[in-house]
């Protein structure tokens, strides 16, 4: 197995286990189980033919869909109920933010301009694995798949698995039109859209979305290191992501604080981990 999949492993056994420890919601227990344990078997299938090229690629290419199913994983793990305790005191760092240094004010200074560019950072994050993993195939690198592998699951999973130690919502459901903006745009309500029907209910910090992005930037600036303009622009993308999920009340600002940290952490520890195993040429 690759050191991405023992990662897959470690992370989809978590959740297993957290789905038998009271409480959850009545079912989750049977289906975590089950869904895992199909997983279980896909991959055993896959490991069973080592020497196939087409399935090396497919094994880049599967985990990329697997970090969606992650995220709704930890969706079934959500609280009934939120008494917003943790909320109540992040929110002081938002207005210090966002009103007592004018963030708000600056990033709306130019109309509606740089707040749908904000949003459309949001949204975009979604695609920053594909996007990631395709750079690598354009520049003839796919053999070195893993690290990018290794060090994006980290940056999303070192946040998921926080998730249910942090129950809390996101400042617009916990604070509705506090330090909001008066700027309602198409992206907006599309990123509103598409939390409101696939958005989970555990937590909110770290911002996965923030940690992600960095991870994938520090990934990319080893595999492509000669070519600085890419992972560059995807620091300053990452840099977006995280002022987006604050202005836009995703998240809260100690959250998109937090997901930098992880993401950090993300690259650190992939980096050890990896030094342990050579990548295969296919």
């Amino acid at each position: 197995m690759r050191i991405s999949e023992w990662v897959l492993a470690a992370y989809f056994a978590y959740v297993t286990v957290l789905s038998l420890i009271p409480p959850v919601q009545p079912g989750v227990p049977v289906r975590t189980i089950i869904v895992n344990g199909l997983l279980l078997c896909s991959y055993a299938v896959l490991l069973r033919f080592p020497d196939s090229i087409a399935v090396e690629h497919l094994r880049n290419w599967i985990p990329l869909a697997l970090m969606l199913l992650a995220y709704k994983e930890m969706g079934w793990l959500a609280p009934a109920s939120h008494d917003h305790h943790l909320e109540q005191s992040w929110i002081f760092w938002d207005h210090l933010a966002l009103t007592g240094w004018r963030l708000r004010n600056v990033i709306e200074s130019a109309g509606p301009l740089v707040p749908s560019i904000l949003e459309l950072c949001y949204v975009l994050v979604y695609a920053l694995p594909a996007f990631s993993m395709t750079m690598l195939y354009v520049y003839r690198r796919s053999r070195e798949a893993e690290y990018l592998l290794v060090i994006y699951l980290l940056g999303l999973f070192l946040s998921y698995v926080q998730f249910p130690f942090w129950p809390s919502e996101p400042p617009r459901i916990v604070f509705p039109g506090e330090d909001a903006s008066a700027l309602d745009t198409v992206l907006r309500r599309f990123n509103h859209w598409i939390l409101g029907g696939y958005g989970i209910h555990t937590s909110v910090f770290p911002s996965a979305h923030v940690s992600g992005a960095f991870a994938a930037a520090f990934a990319l600036k080893h595999v492509l290191g000669d070519r600085p303009w890419l992972y560059r622009g995807v620091f300053v993308y990452a840099t977006l992501v995280a002022i987006a999920t604050v202005y836009g009340r995703y998240h809260f600002a100690v959250d998109a604080i937090a997901g930098v940290i992880v993401g950090t952490v993300a690259a650190v520890l992939g980096r050890w981990l990896l030094t342990y195993k050579s990548v295969p040429a296919y």
